[in-house]
């Protein structure tokens, strides 16, 4: 697994050290990732969390799969990753947050509203949730810098998820990696049978 140290806080269950990896790209805006979230939530977090069937044996990283043609994409990535570097704690809530009020985030709800306005939602959702004792970092980490073209305080975080997702080859969300080779068998629609039938012929440990 690569992960830069900044974006620790996107090993969202199991323990870091763990032998085996499930990597899971996710985009915000996606209805089928949001699917995938709460299979994340209520199947696979129990399982490696503490007193889980794999505790210690598999963690699962949340890969930020942008897609270019939902117009707010973007942003709403911006977001997690501003949460994740002002309260990687949050990280996790923040992402639930924001997939259950995803439909806030498409097309067309967001083609009346500027950059700057999606920004400023965005960082009221996330104040919601992390507490407004944050409110006015995570306001400044989405703020453009005074470089015409710099982006925002995040940005060189959300070019490192874009060019890993680049170099793998990962177009569609969601898709799933394991121990770093893409596992397609995965998908949104699985029940708790089919990650447990997935996990007893793939975790060696």
């Amino acid at each position: 697994m690569a992960l830069q140290p900044s974006l620790r806080p996107l090993i969202i269950a199991g323990s870091p050290n763990s032998p085996h990896t499930l990597e899971i790209f996710l985009d915000y805006v996606c209805p089928f990732s949001a699917k995938m979230a709460l299979a994340i939530e209520n199947v696979l977090r129990p399982l490696f969390g503490p007193n889980g069937k794999y505790e210690g044996k598999v963690k699962v990283v949340f890969r930020n799969q942008v897609q270019p043609w939902h117009s707010s994409s973007t942003f709403v990535h911006e977001a997690s990753l501003a949460v994740a570097r002002s309260s990687p704690d949050n990280f996790w809530a923040f992402s639930l947050a924001l997939f259950k009020r995803q439909g806030e985030y498409f097309d067309i709800p967001t083609s009346t509203l500027t950059p700057l306005q999606i920004r400023a939602k965005l960082a009221k959702l996330a104040t919601d949730v992390v507490g407004s004792q944050l409110s006015d970092e995570l306001s400044e980490l989405l703020k453009l810098k005074s470089s015409p073209n710099g982006g925002v305080d995040v940005t060189d975080d959300l070019k490192y998820t874009v060019k890993f997702s680049r170099q793998n080859g990962i177009h569609v969300s969601p898709t799933a990696m394991w121990d770093g080779v893409t596992a397609n068998e995965i998908s949104s629609s699985w029940s708790e049978k089919e990650w447990i039938e997935f996990f007893a012929t793939k975790v060696r440990v």
